[in-house]
């Protein structure tokens, strides 16, 4: 019996065990099913594996992590690839898990191969340079160019400088040398949570610095490239025939040319959805690739001989293919062409070869070369807009019952109309659901009525405008191009007041704060789960699609948003707009803590709200939020402030921002945000509900953030002529003795 007894509880155990192993079997047959159903769509996933790899980059910490990441996916990669009897669950397994390794590891060499000294600080410095670039800019009255300086070891080697138009010389062209004086600053961190992160992009483009041209620019060499190309050539030539307004977006669909847009008419198409006609890609490539084939294909037709001995859609396809490496070189060649003249490619490729021309793989075989080639377009809004929309609208119109309901039939020409219709219709509705988490989590607004103004911009670009330029340049060729130009000119000033009056129809735009990146996550990751899966467990992909729009919707907006510098600060009113600290803030500081707000109105000064009391040099602010009261205190200058009224209010302050090193001896009752504290955070957004705390650098170590650095050495500032001393201490008396009687009361007080 003992023996008996002893036994029971290991014949328990096994049965434990072979529990476990029957349902492990079970869900592994399950899998191979469903991976047996799926296994034409398997290649789709190659490129999100790649993209899971160089986003992880991203958003882990540094160096070490980064190696466990591809040490540890390459281990489990090659375990299940060699794992005997694995199945197919284990090779996807593996070859997801490569893949992870191989996009960390892409991502990793191309910051490395990307790395360029960067300015250690804001410089005035004279200087000659090689220009690598230039940008003109009319409608900013600005000329943009990219210099590269010459014997200067104390300088970025790559340099980004604004010349104001009416100081920039003759012979503005790549390969001059110029002779100048600007301001340079490093490049600029994201101001605040959620901002655009220049300093990321600069380091990816090695620009070491921006800034403004001081005076005047001499030319003290000759060009290689003279300033006649022609793309510039072609540019000063349309914005002629169409005019200022319209002339600036005639010339970014021709040569990609952006330059010559008005901010307003900017703004408008950016508001309304449209911007991505300005910027010459997938559309853009498009058009001319489809348009080139079908002339050529109607005049080879008209050659008996030539179309009986050979396949003509091979032909037609090779012509195209060839406009539309030259139509990339001449916008310029920027990422976003390339990416679409890539894909331009890979459709013709598959038309010659008789294959299906638009279809997901097609989709997934862009994307993989794209991220092979720059990965680290993966994070920026371009790429994820453009193959967002692509996937979105070929895998409507691959789903079997989207097919049976547009497919084309013999019916009257008005339900045909009508199905047409229908057609840009449910496009538009995708491409708006699939684009809106990316426009939000990017730009913090999306387009409320962005899809009725695509759904008429769209065909109105690609089949009026774009075609009626074509035929406008050819008919330039004999001097019969002015009507051409009108009309086309006309259909320009149609697309803007589409822009315009869309951008200022009452709630087009909703602006939402920041949203939390693993919210944008789930989104992605739905949104990918139902467009590359066919079987109905596509349906799964609602669930973190939703569940990321309800973390989003839950994540609570910022009642206080301090810029990394210190010099700026909003806060929320009672009323629920923001509060500005500076009065004379810029535009761009404007609108920057506006998006990140989620305010659209105007923004009113700190000193003007009754519950703050500002002064030139000091404001102290009150703010009341679920029973609790918050003192915000806020420097607004450099000046001196009284060792003890500065005491005083470190005491009584809640939150303490200052442009400068406040004292140690200076502790807020909760937050101190000074000159050393925001070195460390960069800009800080509070939310009061909670408290919550984001902070725009959250201790990841790569390399554009402590990069290495250059700086000429520092100069002496010229002294003026000595004044008494008398003079001198009596002056400083007086502007002490105003800057104190212009010190706030308490609030207690008032």
């Amino acid at each position: 019996m003992a023996q008996t007894a002893g036994q029971a509880p290991s014949t328990g155990h096994r049965g434990l065990q072979i529990g476990w192993r029957g349902r492990a079997e079970a869900l592994n047959a399950r899998a191979e099913t469903g991976l047996e159903v799926e296994r034409d769509q398997l290649m789709l996933w190659v490129p999100v594996m790649l993209g899971i790899g160089i986003a992880a980059w991203f958003t882990l910490a540094g160096p070490e992590a980064w190696s466990a990441l591809i040490l540890g996916a390459s281990g489990i990669g090659a375990a299940a690839i060699l794992l005997p009897h694995g199945g197919r669950l284990a090779g996807v397994v593996g070859i997801g898990a490569l893949l992870i390794a191989a996009g960390c590891a892409l991502i990793w060499l191309r910051s490395e191969r990307a790395a360029a000294p960067v300015l250690a600080r804001p410089v005035v410095a004279s200087f000659d340079a090689v220009i690598e670039r230039v940008e003109r800019q009319p409608a900013r009255e600005r000329v943009r160019v990219r210099v590269a300086p010459i014997g200067r070891d104390d300088l970025p080697p790559s340099i980004r400088i604004n010349i104001d138009e009416n100081r920039a010389p003759d012979g503005l062209a790549n390969g001059a040398v110029v002779r100048l004086r600007a301001r340079l600053m490093p490049p600029a961190p994201p101001a605040v949570p959620g901002a655009y992160d220049f300093q990321r992009n600069a380091w990816f483009q090695g620009l070491g610095a921006t800034g403004r041209a001081l005076g005047e620019v001499e030319v003290i060499g000759t060009a290689t490239a003279p300033e006649g190309t022609i793309r510039a050539r072609l540019t000063a030539h349309v914005q002629a025939q169409v005019g200022p307004s319209a002339g600036g977006v005639a010339t970014a669909l021709v040569t990609g040319d952006r330059g010559g847009i008005s901010p307003e008419d900017d703004k408008a198409m950016q508001l309304s959805g449209l911007a991505h006609l300005l910027s010459i890609s997938g559309l853009h490539v498009t058009a001319v690739v489809g348009a080139t084939m079908l002339v050529l294909m109607r005049v080879l037709a008209l050659f008996p001989a030539l179309a009986t001995r050979v396949r003509l859609p091979v032909v037609a396809a090779a012509g195209a293919g060839l406009v539309a490496i030259a139509y990339t070189l001449l916008s310029g060649a920027e990422v976003p062409t390339v990416r679409s003249c890539i894909a331009a490619l890979l459709v013709l490729a598959a038309l010659a070869w008789g294959r299906e021309a638009i279809t997901l793989r097609l989709v997934a075989a862009g994307a993989t070369l794209v991220l092979l080639l720059w990965p680290e377009v993966l994070v920026g809004p371009s790429f994820q807009l453009s193959f967002a929309a692509v996937t979105a609208i070929v895998a409507l119109h691959e789903h079997p019952r989207i097919k049976a309901v547009l497919a084309k039939r013999d019916e009257a020409w008005v339900r045909g109309f009508g199905r047409g219709l229908l057609g840009l219709l449910l496009t538009g509705l995708a491409v708006e659901a699939a684009l809106t988490p990316i426009a939000v989590y990017h730009f913090h607004k999306s387009g409320i009525y962005g899809a009725l103004a695509n759904l008429v911009a769209i065909p109105l670009t690609t089949f009026v405008v774009m075609p009626l330029e074509a035929l406008a340049l050819f008919l330039d060729l004999f001097g019969l191009g002015a009507p051409a130009w009108w009309v086309a000119a006309q259909t320009l000033e149609l697309l803007l007041w589409i822009a315009h009056t869309t951008a200022d129809a009452p709630g087009s735009v909703a602006l939402i704060p920041g949203m939390p990146g693993g919210a944008f996550a789930l989104v992605l990751a739905g949104l990918l789960w139902l467009c590359l899966w066919k079987s109905p467990m596509r349906r799964w992909g609602a669930v973190p699609f939703l569940l990321g729009i309800i973390w989003t919707l839950a994540t609570p907006v910022p009642d206080l948003l301090v810029t990394g510098d210190g010099r700026h600060l909003a806060l929320r009113t009672p009323e629920g707009g923001m509060a500005l600290l500076r009065e004379r803030a810029g535009d761009y500081v404007r609108d920057t803590l506006s998006e990140n707000a989620g305010f659209s109105g105007e923004l009113e000064p700190l000193s003007a709200l009754p519950n703050a009391a500002c002064s030139p040099d000091i404001c102290i602010a009150d703010h009341v939020q679920n029973g609790r009261m918050w003192r915000i205190v806020a420097t607004r200058s450099g000046y001196h402030l009284d060792i003890a009224d500065m005491m005083r209010l470190c005491r009584e302050a809640d939150i303490f921002v200052s442009e400068r090193r406040l004292p140690r001896t200076c502790n807020p009752r909760w937050l101190r945000l000074d000159r050393w504290t925001l070195r460390d955070t960069g800009g800080v957004g509070i939310a009061f509900d909670g408290p919550r705390v984001v902070t725009v650098r959250t201790g990841t170590r790569h390399p554009w953030i402590d990069p290495p650095t250059v700086a000429p050495p520092w100069q002496p500032r010229l002294r003026p002529d000595r004044v008494s001393a008398n003079s001198k201490a009596s002056g400083e008396a007086s502007r002490n003795g105003d800057r104190q009687a212009a010190q706030p009361p308490p609030l207690s007080a008032r």
